[in-house]
């Protein structure tokens, strides 16, 4: 049985119904959207302190660490300590502790720590742009009471936060739109240059995306920082940003709007007025001549440079976010370029063809046509990206099950299927459109009758002499107004196949909308990939194959002259016989020749060790020791027990991978 669309009258009626209750529900879904998207869990976290959280030390260690499953930004005030009074007992100055895979930070602390509870909080910015804080304590002796409450809000949340977050939904809204608009007036409508509501969607696409690229550009400073709008205006601050990597992409991204803007002037500009001297896209088919050929170059260059623009601004996302970080990096980057050039391509596109459909009387029916297989070649550059991106960032299927970025993820993927469903009845109504437009003259007719109607009582409006009155010429201006868009929606409508398209794409449009808020809110959360090696213990240092593991650890023993670090160097760093190097070195940076230095090594997880090494001492203030054996492979815990005179000695230790 094959449907029939309805009459245009009970179309234009039940839209009218129709489009409140739409609107209402989108609301309620971005709302709930929004309200789930804060606070974000960024993709960097907290895997190991020492002293880690709740513990209760003998003595007063000589300095905290932290370490992060990510590569962290870090300054020297993102490490604070604080005693039982709120006091900081810190020196202020960050420790960089990284050595291969291994991401650990520290801060000395000052000597002499009374008994009692200590408070460490920390704030970094993760690889991935979004920054992150956290709050522990432990206690030296015995806890006690303290003055010190551990935060309760999160980096990057607050009124800050928000505004940041509107600006990133903003940002990924404009590129989209920005780029499907002009995709779809050049790959399928090239007429669509010269009609004012395409020009529009597309002119207030760029505005929308230089506008939120510029807000987080400014609110950079006090969302990753102290979360006051205030900081907005530190110059100091935002110099900071400009020479992160997340401040390089937004003003990359500033750079290529420049040259978008100047894409967007030819595009309406000059393009437009060409195809105006040639005529439509089917005269100009059967045009030969300079004019079509210059059209037809202008077109091309449009295409390749438009396309050239947008991967480069799709690229300052992928440069700076996910893709930049976790593994294969190298693939990851041009994928997800891919990706959103196709995202954009579809959604952008599709909402072009909306607002044609709506607004544009005289849209061909080749042009729909045209879109349906940009859309189609979109759709399959989508899912090959897609899948790449959900293996890239879950790994597994109880990651995809258990985690939030992967239940987001599933309903990312039922939203798509959805949308797939919904642009498969569209592409019926496409066809429709290119069968038998002769059993739709008698509509055309009909509608002529009713504009002529509307067009003698135009004349009759404006068969009079213009009033003096400016309030009657006025009403008179807004008569005919009215007169022109209920001639326009009456030709709209008079096609029903038209009227059922232009439903369907509605339709399209109001799901795209959700599944561009979620996939928003999927760059800023956790992958299910990095939560489960957090909870797997998975997260310490990662010896690199076939290279020595190499760790440096700042000591300090108490006594006089007892600061200095360690460098430890072990070759090849995996199972079976290692060389051991030590270096120890001063405060400033003299070889520091100890009295002792011993190291031992321990793996928990088998109860193996501690395994003691007495290296020999080969020159002032370096110790080697071969053939030293490791057994097993895993997370191997090395003890340097540094003595600097008779009584003052410490032992300190960091965790590596050995394969």
């Amino acid at each position: 049985m094959t449907a029939t669309a309805p009459a245009p009258s009970t179309a234009r009626a039940r839209a009218t119904a129709f489009l409140p209750r739409l609107a209402l529900v989108l609301a309620a879904m971005l709302a709930t959207l929004f309200t789930a998207a804060a606070p974000a869990t960024a993709h960097a976290a907290l895997t190991a302190s020492d002293p880690t959280d709740g513990a209760v030390v003998a003595t007063a260690p000589a300095q905290v660490t932290l370490s992060f499953s990510e590569q962290v930004a870090m300054g020297d005030d993102s490490i604070r300590v604080l005693d039982p009074q709120g006091r900081r007992v810190d020196t202020g100055e960050l420790r960089d502790m990284c050595s291969g895979n291994t991401i650990r930070y520290g801060t000395a602390l000052h000597s002499g720590l009374p008994n009692g509870t200590y408070t460490v909080a920390w704030q970094a910015v993760s690889a991935d742009s979004h920054p992150i804080s956290g709050a522990f304590t432990f206690s030296i002796g015995a806890p006690s009471a303290t003055e010190v409450s551990l935060p309760t809000t999160t980096a990057g949340g607050g009124p800050v936060g928000i505004a940041y977050g509107i600006a990133r939904y903003g940002a990924y809204a404009g590129f989209t739109v920005l780029v499907g608009g002009a995709a779809f007036i050049l790959l399928c409508w090239r007429r669509g240059a010269a009609e004012r509501p395409l020009q529009k969607l597309v002119v207030r696409a760029w505005v929308t995306l230089t506008a939120a690229t510029l807000a987080m550009l400014v609110l950079r400073t006090p969302y990753t920082g102290s979360g006051r709008f205030a900081d907005a205006f530190d110059l100091d601050g935002l110099r900071a940003v400009l020479e992160t990597k997340t401040g390089a992409s937004l003003v990359s991204r500033l750079l290529l709007l420049g040259a978008a803007a100047l894409f967007v002037a030819v595009l309406f500009g000059v393009y437009a007025r060409r195809l105006e001297d040639v005529g439509t896209e089917e005269e100009a088919g059967r045009k030969e001549g300079e004019k079509t050929r210059d059209t037809n170059d202008l077109t091309f260059g449009l295409a390749i440079g438009g396309a050239v623009v947008s991967g480069g601004i799709a690229a300052t996302w992928a440069l700076s976010e996910h893709a930049s970080t976790g593994i294969q990096p190298g693939l990851a980057m041009p994928a997800d370029i891919l990706h959103m050039m196709a995202v954009a391509t579809w959604l952008g596109g599709l909402a072009a063809l909306l607002v044609a459909l709506h607004k544009v009387p005289g849209i061909e029916r080749s042009a729909v046509r045209r879109f349906s297989r940009v859309a189609f070649v979109s759709v399959v550059v989508l899912a090959v990206t897609g899948a790449y991106q959900a293996w890239r960032q879950t790994g597994s299927w109880s990651a995809l099950t258990g985690t939030e970025y992967g239940r987001l993820l599933l309903l990312k993927i039922a939203l798509v299927a959805v949308l797939l469903a919904v642009a498969s009845m569209s592409r019926k109504w496409t066809a429709r459109l290119a069968e038998a437009p002769a059993a739709r003259e008698e509509a055309p007719a009909k509608v002529g009758t009713q504009v002529a109607a509307a067009d003698d009582v135009s004349r009759e409006t404006e068969s009079g002499t213009v009033p003096a009155d400016p309030e009657r010429a006025a009403q008179l201006a807004r008569q005919r107004a009215a007169l022109e868009n209920a001639r326009e929606k009456r030709v709209r409508d008079a096609d029903p196949d038209r009227a059922g398209l232009r439903r369907s794409v509605l339709a399209e449009a109001a799901i795209a909308v959700v599944l561009l808020v979620v996939t928003t809110i999927l760059t800023s959360t956790e992958p299910g990939r990095t939560v489960e090696q957090e909870a797997a213990g998975g997260s310490a240092a990662t010896a690199v194959p076939d290279r020595a593991v190499k760790i440096t650890l700042p000591f300090d023993t108490g006594g006089p002259s007892g600061k200095g670090s360690v460098r430890l160097e072990l070759d090849p760093g995996r199972v079976g016989a290692n060389t051991l190097h030590l270096w120890a070195d001063t405060g400033d940076g003299q070889p520091f020749d100890l009295p002792e230095i011993k190291v031992a090594f321990t793996l928990p997880a088998k109860d193996i060790g501690p395994l003691p090494v007495v290296p020999d001492q080969a020159a002032p203030g370096h110790w080697t020791a071969s053939g030293v054996q490791l057994p097993l492979a895993g997370e191997w815990r090395i003890d340097v027990t540094v003595r600097t005179s008779d009584i003052d000695q410490t032992t300190v230790q960091k965790t590596v991978k050995i394969g």
